[in-house]
Parts: C-alpha cells; sequence; structure tokens
C-alpha cells in the first residue's frame, strides 16, 4: 500500500508539471503573429530531410521533381534547395533525441521543408522508447494543422482534412503515467487557442475554395470535457462564415459512412481532434488508391512541413526492395508544398502531371518488386511528362 500511495503522489506531480506546461503553451499561443510571406522573402529555403527507411528514396525524387519545376528560380537564386540528414532511427537513437539539436537547428534555418517518414519505436523494437520524431517537430516547429486531401472524381470524393496536430491524444503521448503496478494513465489535451485555431483555418479554406460545408468530427457524446470543448469552440467559429453549413459527426459514424456511397458525396471539409484525423486519413486515402497516392502538408505560421502519410517501410530496405519504392504520396506532398508558397501554376501542373502518370497513361508500373518500375525511374517519367507538355497548357486534363 505504502508503494502504491508513493507513486499516486508522484503521478500527481508529473500532472502538476505537464498542467503548468500546457499552461504555459496556451499562452505562447496568443502572443503568435500572422502567417509567414512567402512572397515578401528574397529567398525561399527548401529543406529536403530524408529520414528512414525508403524515406530518402522517395524524397530524393520528389526534390528533383521540385527542383525542375522551379529551376528558374534556383538559377535567379530566389529558392534554394537544403539537404538535411540526421533523422535516421540510429542518429536518434545514438542522442536519445527525437530530433537531435543540430538537426532541429538545420530545420528551423528553413522556411518549408520536404520530409521523408521517419521510424517511431513501439513496445519490443530494440529502439528505446524516444518521441516520435514528427510529432517532436510538429511540436517544435508548432505546425498546428495536418492537411490532407483525398479526391476521387468518379465516386464523388473531394475531400479535405484539417487535422489539430500538437493537441488531442498525442499531445503529450511519451508523458503518461504508471500511478502503480495496476494502473497507467495517458492525457488528452485541448485548448482554447488551439481549437480555434484549426477551425478558423479549415473554414478559412472552405470559404476560399468554395466548399459548402465543414464537418467538426469528434466523440463528444462520451469524451465530453475535451472533445466537447474542442466541438463547442468549432461550432462558435463557423457562426462567422454563414455561407458555409456546419455540421457535426461522432467520430465512429463519420468512419462508417465514408463508405456509405450515397452520404459520402456530401462531406466537404472535415476539422478534428488529432488521433481521429490520424485513423480516418488513412481510410479515407484508400478511396484514392491507398496511403501511398495520399501526401500531406503541416502548416504553422512560420513553418511549414510537407510528407508522405505511410512511414518508413523498413521491411522493404531489408529486403533490398528500397528502390522500388513508391514516390507518389511525396510527389502528392509535392503539390501541396508548390500550393502553400504560392506557386500555385506549378502546383497546378504537377497535380495533372500525377494524374496523367499515375492513372491516365500509367505507362509505367509501381509494385514495390522488381516486376515494377524503380522510383527513380518513375521520378523521371513524371519529369519527361512535364517537359513534353511544353506548356501548362499543352498537358491534356
Amino acid at each position: 500500500m505504502q508503494n502504491t500511495e508513493q507513486s499516486i503522489l508522484q503521478a500527481l506531480q508529473s500532472f502538476e508539471t505537464l498542467l503548468r506546461c500546457q499552461q504555459a503553451r496556451a499562452e505562447q499561443i496568443k502572443r503568435q503573429g500572422d502567417f509567414i510571406d512567402y512572397q515578401a522573402l528574397d529567398k525561399l529555403i527548401i529543406g529536403v530531410c530524408g529520414g528512414d527507411g525508403i524515406g530518402p528514396v522517395i524524397t530524393k525524387e520528389s526534390a528533383r521533381v521540385l527542383e525542375h519545376l522551379l529551376a528558374d528560380e534556383v538559377a535567379a537564386g530566389k529558392v534554394e534547395f537544403r539537404n538535411i540528414d540526421g533523422l535516421t532511427i540510429e542518429n536518434r537513437v545514438a542522442v536519445n533525441q527525437a530530433i537531435p539539436d543540430d538537426v532541429l537547428a538545420e530545420l528551423k534555418a528553413c522556411h518549408v521543408i520536404l520530409k521523408g517518414p521517419t521510424t517511431t519505436p513501439q513496445a519490443g523494437d530494440p529502439w528505446p522508447n524516444i518521441e516520435s520524431a514528427n510529432v517532436r517537430m510538429r511540436k517544435d516547429l508548432d505546425l498546428f494543422a495536418n492537411v490532407r486531401p483525398v479526391r476521387v472524381e468518379k465516386d464523388g470524393i473531394d475531400w479535405t482534412f484539417f487535422r489539430e496536430n500538437t493537441e488531442g491524444a498525442y499531445a503529450v503521448g511519451s508523458l503518461g503515467v504508471h500511478a502503480s503496478d495496476d494502473l497507467a494513465v495517458d492525457f488528452v489535451v485541448t485548448t482554447t487557442e488551439g481549437s480555434q485555431r484549426i477551425a478558423r483555418l479549415a473554414y478559412e479554406y472552405a470559404r476560399k475554395n468554395k466548399k459548402s460545408r465543414v464537418s467538426v468530427i469528434t466523440k463528444a457524446n462520451v469524451i465530453k470535457t475535451t472533445d466537447g470543448k474542442f466541438l463547442k469552440l468549432c461550432k462558435e467559429i463557423g457562426q462567422e462564415y454563414p455561407e458555409i453549413t456546419t455540421d457535426e459527426w461522432y467520430i465512429d459514424i463519420a468512419t462508417a459512412k465514408l463508405i456509405d456511397e450515397k452520404r459520402r458525396r456530401d462531406f466537404r471539409v472535415f476539422v478534428l481532434p488529432n488521433l481521429y484525423g490520424d485513423i480516418i486519413t488513412d481510410e479515407a486515402a484508400e478511396f484514392q488508391g491507398g496511403v501511398g497516392t495520399a501526401g500531406s502538408a503541416n502548416i504553422g505560421k512560420r513553418y511549414a512541413m510537407f510528407e508522405a502519410i505511410h512511414g518508413s517501410a523498413p521491411r522493404m530496405v531489408r529486403e533490398g526492395r528500397g528502390a522500388y519504392a513508391d514516390p507518389c504520396s511525396m510527389l502528392r506532398a509535392s503539390v501541396m508544398l508548390l500550393s502553400h508558397i504560392g506557386r500555385q501554376d506549378k502546383a497546378d501542373l504537377l497535380e495533372r502531371v500525377l494524374d496523367i502518370c499515375m492513372y491516365q497513361e500509367a505507362k509505367l508500373k509501381i509494385t514495390g518488386r522488381e516486376d515494377g518500375c524503380t522510383c527513380q525511374a518513375f521520378g523521371d517519367y513524371v519529369m519527361e511528362t512535364i517537359s513534353a507538355g511544353g506548356v501548362e497548357g499543352n498537358l491534356h486534363p
């Protein structure tokens, strides 16, 4: 009994520390300024960070395509690409940090980052239990919005997900406590400022892109305090956008309705907490061909990071198949990067080229094995298709 009481007291102390840190973070959000104006920069710096497993392979090809599209601006000194190593699991474990300090400094010297998948240790792995590099980067760079589009025109699917990135169940995922031998507790964090800014970003996107509906996804009927707060604040922000319909769904039924052929056509923009967004966007990606076809943006006011939504696939590397990795998810993320930095014409061009190379012509097939093309060959195919178009308008839709 004495050991149990001591463990509970220690857990209470940990909880107090956590609460104070999160309150300080909420106050810091209040003091933030406006979004960075990329057009006002003398030079835009794009960091290229390969990560783990197949990450360096697919990131290299995406960077090649971006450099091809932005060649004139690179030559004029308006855009610079910087390669950033150091996010391998071996390097992170060596210093026992999710992101080594020197690597974080390099990341912060960039404006936007193209990042490959990174390995996160789990129970049973040979690695120490270090925090996810993605979670750490989202916190340190305050990348509060994870944006994932999914579109399948023939099925009437046109979805954009705004997942809160820095709070929810992932906010302090490595800071749960073992209150006793019989009891372990994790924490969910929801702040007013964090909820309002993700909601406003979703509604602003809906307004600018003439989307008629924003769906707020929670489990507020059961997770009453944190999910209830998120739902309430999102609905309050929605009142500022009277031309947009706001509806609310519980995560379980929303997940089910994505496979309802009639109802899924009604969805347009989703806004939802961290954990639910992670799960439902992987399901949604299956409609357009799987997680290998979907890119992801992580947006903050000062920094932005773009990535594939799948993992690092270490087994592919162990089996000698890394060269055959599919770069399409990273290439879709590159479309989002171009759009975010204000190169919308280049973003539209790359998106159309990917539709041609992945679906309409599909001269090369990616299988992840020797019976398909290599990642580099597909990158060459994409750049050849861009060049073959001559000018943007010559590429058939």
